[in-house]
């Protein structure tokens, strides 16, 4: 369960980070395409909208296995953290349904020629705070100090959370970690033949500088959460190597995606760039691993420990899920190829709006 646990985890960040970082450069390159008329930003913005409701899909599905194995794992915590916020957790699924149909909109109206700027920031802004959400909750469970007196204050599930410093941090280090993979995707994508010269040195030129603008800024939340802790609860988690070495991994992989980024500043390369990802995507496995010994830490310094609860596992079910999660990664990959190999769309867009006739043609063009 652990280890289907972390695996899911660090698939489901990715996909976070991926459409974080690729909502930041619409919602920019929407409003300043715009106001400067530039093609170049439109058309680069929509390379990457187009591509937006995909990686919503993956965050919500990558999303769900993780949440179930955190309830079978920590059951008596999160259970009670989600009902102290009651109110917040369950808007969760109301905010995603309006960004999800937000994504779809954007591509449509950078394709007409229209301002997408509103929908871009509306949807960015409810990303961001359906990660507050879950950052809020996945921190508050590990303080069942605070429960009694949240429940006290309210049992409507809105009372509000004590403060506690770890919440910022941790949500603006995955944040952040958005800003860095979105810089990633940029340079994977500036690779497309069918795009024009000036979208792929736009994309690569941002890619770059995204990455760089995002990993000293996570770097430092990453100290900070770290700094936040207690010395008895540094003091276990030091002695749980799996997760001293994701830590360790953590940091010589975002080495790796700096130096392979700044190899990419002047060319773009397809074998870098999918190194890079690579390399961001292993980024991600050793936060995760570091994050979950600092919760199981914690926990420890609250006499919990999920390695001494009694467990009888159902083997047959679980056999059944790996069987099917590993058919659907190879679906995933199939469909990735028939993509790669299908016949490209023009990508590019107008500045300005384009009438109703010409994009009833072009739909039945398309068609």
């Amino acid at each position: 369960m652990k280890t289907l646990s972390l695996l899911t985890l660090a698939l489901h960040f990715t996909a976070v980070m991926l459409l974080v970082g690729s909502l930041l450069a619409v919602t920019w390159w929407s409003l300043s395409g715009r106001l400067r008329k530039n093609a170049t930003e439109l058309s680069s913005a929509h390379v990457l909208a187009r591509r937006l409701p995909t990686l919503m899909t993956y965050v919500i599905n990558l999303g769900v296995p993780p949440l179930l194995f955190a309830q079978v794992l920590y059951g008596r915590a999160i259970y009670t953290s989600s009902v102290l916020i009651a109110a917040s957790w369950i808007s969760v699924i109301a905010m995603l349904i309006v960004a999800y149909r937000l994504l779809y909109i954007i591509p449509d109206r950078l394709q007409a020629g229209k301002s997408a700027f509103l929908p871009a920031v509306v949807a960015f802004l409810l990303v961001l705070g359906v990660g507050r959400i879950y950052s809020l909750n996945m921190t508050l469970m590990l303080r069942p100090e605070v429960w009694q007196s949240m429940y006290a204050a309210s049992d409507q599930g809105i009372a509000p959370v004590p403060a506690d410093p770890t919440i910022t941090y941790r949500w603006l280090f995955v944040m952040f970690g958005g800003v860095i993979f979105g810089g990633a995707w940029m340079l994977l994508l500036a690779n497309m033949k069918h795009l024009e010269s000036d979208v792929v040195a736009k994309l690569r030129k941002t890619g770059v500088a995204f990455v760089v603008a995002g990993a000293i800024p996570q770097l430092f939340f990453a100290y900070q959460t770290r700094a936040a802790q207690d010395a008895k609860t540094l003091e276990t988690l030091a002695s749980y190597p799996i997760a001293m070495t994701g830590g360790y991994i953590y940091l010589l992989t975002t080495l790796a995606v700096a130096g392979l980024t700044l190899a990419m500043f002047k060319k773009a390369s397809l074998g870098l760039a999918i190194a890079n990802v690579v390399a961001g995507f292993l980024q991600v496995t050793g936060m995760t691993l570091y994050r979950d010994g600092l919760r199981d830490a914690v926990f420890a310094q609250k006499g919990f420990s999920v390695f001494e609860r009694t467990e009888v596992s159902n083997w047959s079910v679980i056999a059944i899920f790996l069987v099917l999660f590993v058919i659907g990664l190879a679906l995933v990959f199939w469909l990735a190829m028939v993509m790669k190999g299908a016949k490209p769309l023009d990508e590019s867009v107008p500045v300005e709006p384009v009438s109703p006739d010409r994009i009833s043609t072009d739909k039945a063009v398309l068609a």
